[in-house]
């Protein structure tokens, strides 16, 4: 139905939609919603691996995993509204019939997947009402691939339409909400997943991450999250709000519960040799002798700590959970190093312009009449179709007027890009590539000072935003404050982001003086820094980011594990949320 009328037809799925998941939550077998057991909680607090022996020598029926698991996720959406598609009893019918490899190396274990994956029988709606009614005829072969490995898909969760936010909101699935406060974003926009993961109604799940996707939705909620590089981890099977962009590339990654998990889990699904089952994935096996030194007691680390982007500095919550990560790693003799790597904000300026080089119309062309819009999403892209002279007007104005060089910078190339224009911008890309490349390079290992190879430097620590977590349509004014992870898209660096600790008010209040400094900055600044109040986000999850160069995953798991071993020996990891348990 051509618009307007096609508004109709966007209400009307929308409300197709939401009664059938309705329906399917309602319909489960009573099981699902019955009361939390002590068996249940055997299963939410065994070590994954030995979760896995018992199914599979069937000490355990992979069954009452998925069961016991049905159940919190059941309790995690009626807190978060989190899940979209509800697969549980189609996950029953799998494992009975053969379809699930309960040898694998995942037997048994129920994985969350993000709405945008593809599984046989189900929608990939990403959200779009127009998307809604097509069901894929069969799996993806990141689903076919999970299954092989003995997982099972139970549910799918909540993403921003457009994908380009840290809220997870849409017309045809809701508003997701953090499960610490449901005043605030879970994340985005992989943040069903997070805020499923954080309650304890998964275990596992894979996001995808273009601009920190499964990275906010790790810190804003409290759970555990790896960015791969590109061709580590599957990504075919899917659907997507920008097909053919290449200028940053999404990647698809998993995401846990806990540090353990996360490990697991990435090691798991590539010794399944996902090169088989997707051309772009190099095949480039686990190298399990990088992860044990890295994660080695004996292995002294040389960790670089980048404090600040230089465009947004960490409120006081960030700043002191980066913090908490240092003293940790100290307390173990590992040597710290401040850095200042090449420009922060030169690299927000490249990929923002690169992700949005078509001008915005390709996941605006998904849109029905009425459909609601992400409130970023809507702001950039008003302000790209605006007449050129207007913006130049404005960016003058913003420029010599404001003296804010920092949003000028921004704004001053936000239009469509010929293919031209865009391989120039690629062109800025590999050179900016190249530069870190180089800078992280010149730390040479002290016993062979000679050699730029960059082994005097494993990581960098860093915090994965400004803020702990946004209130529900902050992105109007914070959609740009997304430096400290879409940094390492551009850059396709390996990523992890683990939580540290809580916003407590008695430590991370701001000062006035402070807080006027931060929103005079510049207008990014203060689009994030309006939101701060350590009083309203009382008890948020705070996370780190640890970041290692391209194709290093095992390594930053390793620093990762180091890491927790040290907040643990400190009395400071981190207190999961059993949201699971009916007393918590």
């Amino acid at each position: 139905m051509l618009p307007p009328f096609d508004y109709f037809e966007h209400r009307a799925a929308c409300q197709r939609k939401q009664t059938e998941r309705s329906s399917r939550l309602a319909n489960l077998p009573s099981a699902y919603h019955a009361p939390v057991s002590s068996s249940d909680r055997a299963i939410y607090t065994k070590p994954i691996n030995e979760l896995v022996k018992d199914v599979q020598s069937k000490r355990t029926p992979a069954v009452d995993v998925l069961r016991a698991y049905g159940k919190a996720a059941v309790k995690a959406h009626g807190k978060t509204n989190c899940v979209t598609e509800v697969m549980i009893q189609e996950a029953e019918g799998w494992l009975a019939d053969g379809s699930v490899n309960l040898s694998g190396p995942l037997a048994g274990m129920p994985v969350s997947l993000k709405d945008s994956i593809a599984v046989g029988g189900f929608d990939v709606s990403v959200g779009y009402s127009s998307n809604t009614g097509k069901p894929y005829p069969k799996d993806g072969s990141l689903v076919r691939m999970l299954k092989d490995a003995g997982a099972v898909p139970f549910v799918k969760t909540a993403l921003p339409i457009t994908l380009l936010s840290f809220e997870s909101f849409n017309d045809v699935w809701g508003r997701a909400l953090n499960p610490h406060n449901p005043d605030y974003s879970p994340g985005g926009s992989t943040g069903g997943e997070g805020a499923l993961l954080a309650f304890g109604g998964s275990r596992i799940g894979i996001g995808s991450d273009a601009a920190g996707s499964v990275r906010a939705p790790a810190h804003f909620s409290g759970c555990y999250s790896l960015r791969c590089s590109t061709g580590r981890w599957p990504k075919i099977g899917v659907n997507t709000s920008m097909p053919g962009q290449e200028g940053i590339a999404s990647v698809f990654s998993p995401m846990t519960r806990t540090l353990s998990d996360l490990q697991y889990f990435t090691r798991s699904l590539i010794q399944q040799e996902p090169w088989k089952y997707d051309h772009s994935v190099h095949p480039m096996p686990w190298r399990e002798e990088i992860y044990a030194q890295s994660s080695s007691s004996k292995t002294l680390l040389r960790i670089g700590v980048m404090r600040t982007d230089d465009v947004v500095n960490p409120s006081p919550a960030c700043s002191r959970a980066l913090d908490l990560a240092i003293s940790a790693l100290q307390s173990q003799g590992h040597e710290i190093i401040p850095v200042t790597p090449p420009s922060p904000y030169r690299a927000l300026v490249i990929a923002s312009n690169l992700l949005n080089a078509d001008g915005t119309k390709t996941f605006r062309s998904y849109f029905r009449t009425g459909e609601s819009d992400d409130p970023g999403a809507a702001a950039f892209g008003a302000y790209m179709r605006l007449p050129r002279v207007f913006k130049w007007v404005h960016w003058a104005w913003t420029k010599y007027v404001r003296r804010d060089e920092v949003w000028a910078g921004l704004l001053e190339h936000w239009h469509a890009k010929s293919s031209a224009e865009q391989w120039k911008w690629v062109a800025k890309r590999e050179l900016y590539k190249s530069e870190w490349h180089d800078w992280w390079n010149s730390f040479t290992s002290p016993s062979h000072p000679d050699v730029l190879d960059g082994a005097g430097l494993d990581v960098i620590l860093t915090p994965p935003n400004a803020l702990p977590a946004t209130p529900h349509g902050a992105m109007s004014t914070a959609a740009a404050g997304c430096g400290y992870t879409f940094l390492f898209n551009l850059l396709d660096y390996s990523c992890g982001v683990m939580p540290v600790t809580k916003v407590d008010p008695a430590k991370d209040m701001v000062t006035p003086a402070i807080m006027k400094q931060e929103m005079g900055k510049n207008a990014v600044s203060r689009g994030l820094w309006r939101y701060y109040d350590a009083v309203k986000m009382a008890e948020l999850p705070v996370g780190v980011q640890v970041v290692g160069r391209r194709l290093e995953e095992e390594k930053v798991l390793g620093v990762m594990a180091i890491l927790e071993k040290g907040l643990e020996e400190q009395g400071n990891k981190y207190e999961l949320l059993n949201g699971w348990d009916e007393d918590a």
